[in-house]
């Protein structure tokens, strides 16, 4: 392994983006589209673009219209519109004909290939070690380790600059009780992030159990559903909440998706946000009313020849322990809340929908630590710019998507507030307005005082010359 340093220190980046999943790739499509230009680099680890790869279910679709691209809600002039990838493969009459505004999974992530493919500045294969901020140089560096293809450590770099933008995503998230089975590959406990990676295998097993009911969980029981014997089914759906319940989809509800009640969440005190992000659960955690209108059919037409499919679906239940029996059965230690009954289930595989949790930094970013500004609950202070909270010191800016939802609310994963992010981020970054955003999004008026999009800043000094290059 050697070392190579990635940019020299007299020419260092306006930005470093960490992490290239849609968000980060969002940021990217809209920067190339700055006039004048912005120096900006992307770094990932993975060695090439790759969105939800185990969920791509066949049929399954994004829960966002295909207009919650990377760019159209900021610039749908852009060349890097989901219309316009249409568009370059020759299939916009037929996308026109079919009349869909939700596009399937496997679509989206086939458009975010072909612009991860076609922008420069995005370097997979990539880790990142450490991030430090210089205050000799007044400038961020960025630590690296080059990987193969096989996955290892191949070179060493640094890249300097003077913003970075954090984009590294979220990760499968495994109950305590289960971790111990998920590590243990003798039956398969595996979490529905890698379900079509064992897929095979859980068709062959026996007995199925399935823990979680939001939209992933409902889309695994579907296929798994579709795909097993009529009358012998052998699938169990269990899943904490009180019911399999249908996600708030109606138009007035998604406005808790706008710019407008973002901004209105931001300014809510700390604790109030607290208690109000559990209660929305439903916005974000429930199911897909077409998949729930799917299961029940399919359920209600096995009926017509074998009576009763074997399924059992139980909501209000969760899982205390678990352990294993023998080599090829596991055993689930449930307890229904409501009951206050207790009851065991064997079963041959577990598919865990189960969510994600934020990606945790701590170790990326121990170098800035001592400038971190955090809340009451140790969390990072994000400001209304999306910009992580520093010593006044530091004169460079640290830029966050989709680490913020304890400060900016339920749409921080949402596909919808890509693209309007991403712009408030370059327009923040620039201290211009390189993409003009809309001031009222929402018909709802969220508080009695109105909340305006915060004004752009002046630029910063560093970025002084970049401005006169326009």
């Amino acid at each position: 392994m050697t070392g190579m340093p990635a940019t020299e220190p007299e020419q260092p980046h306006d930005l470093v983006g960490i992490g290239i999943g849609p968000f980060n790739l969002s940021l990217a499509a809209l920067a190339d589209g700055v006039h004048g230009g912005i120096a900006a680099t992307f770094y990932e680890q993975r060695p090439a673009f790759t969105w939800h790869p185990g969920l791509l279910i066949e049929g399954a679709t994004l829960q966002v219209p295909f207009l919650a691209d990377l760019v159209t809600l900021a610039d749908p002039a852009s060349p890097w519109t989901f219309l316009n990838y249409l568009r370059s493969r020759d299939r916009l009459f037929p996308f026109y004909f079919a009349e869909r505004f939700h596009i399937q999974r496997a679509e989206y992530d086939a458009y975010c290939r072909w612009v991860s493919h076609s922008l420069s500045g995005l370097n997979f294969g990539h880790q990142i070690d450490a991030v430090r901020w210089n205050p000799e140089r007044s400038l961020f560096e960025v630590d690296f380790t080059q990987l193969d293809a096989d996955g290892e450590a191949e070179a060493l770099g640094r890249a300097y600059t003077r913003n970075i933008v954090l984009g590294v995503g979220t990760e499968p998230y495994v109950p305590e009780p289960l971790r111990p089975l998920a590590e243990a590959p003798a039956v398969p406990v595996i979490h529905s992030a890698e379900y079509l990676d064992h897929r095979e295998r859980l068709l062959a097993a026996e007995h199925i159990t399935i823990i979680g009911s939001g939209q992933s969980g409902a889309e695994v029981f579907l296929d798994l559903l579709r795909a097993r014997p009529e009358g012998v089914e052998k699938i169990h759906w269990l899943t904490r909440t009180e019911a399999f319940a249908p996600m708030e989809y109606s138009k007035l509800g998604l406005e808790h998706f706008t710019p407008d009640y973002t901004r209105y969440f931001h300014a809510l005190p700390e604790q109030t946000r607290d208690e109000l992000l559990p209660r929305q659960w439903q916005l974000h955690k429930g199911i897909d009313a077409g998949t729930m209108a799917a299961i029940h059919d399919e359920l209600y037409r096995r009926t017509l020849h074998w009576g009763w499919p074997d399924v059992v679906l139980t909501p209000g239940v969760s899982v205390r322990t678990a352990g294993r029996v023998a080599t090829t059965k596991v055993e689930l230690h449930l307890e229904h809340v409501q009951q206050g009954a207790r009851s065991r289930l064997t079963t041959s595989a577990v598919v865990l929908a189960t969510g994600y949790r934020e990606r945790p930094l701590n170790r990326m970013l121990a170098g800035l630590d001592p400038y971190v500004r955090r809340d009451a609950s140790g969390r990072t202070c994000i400001d209304d710019q999306f910009r992580m909270v520093l010593d006044d010191s530091v004169t460079g800016s640290v830029y966050v998507q989709n680490a913020e939802r304890h400060t900016h609310g339920v749409g921080a994963p949402d596909l919808g507030l890509a693209a309007w992010r991403s712009a408030s981020i370059l327009n923040s970054l620039t201290g211009k307005e390189p993409y003009p955003l809309p001031q009222r999004t929402a018909f709802t008026s969220f508080g009695l005082e109105r909340r305006e999009a915060p004004s752009i800043p002046a630029p910063a000094p560093e970025l002084t010359p970049l401005a006169q290059g326009n």
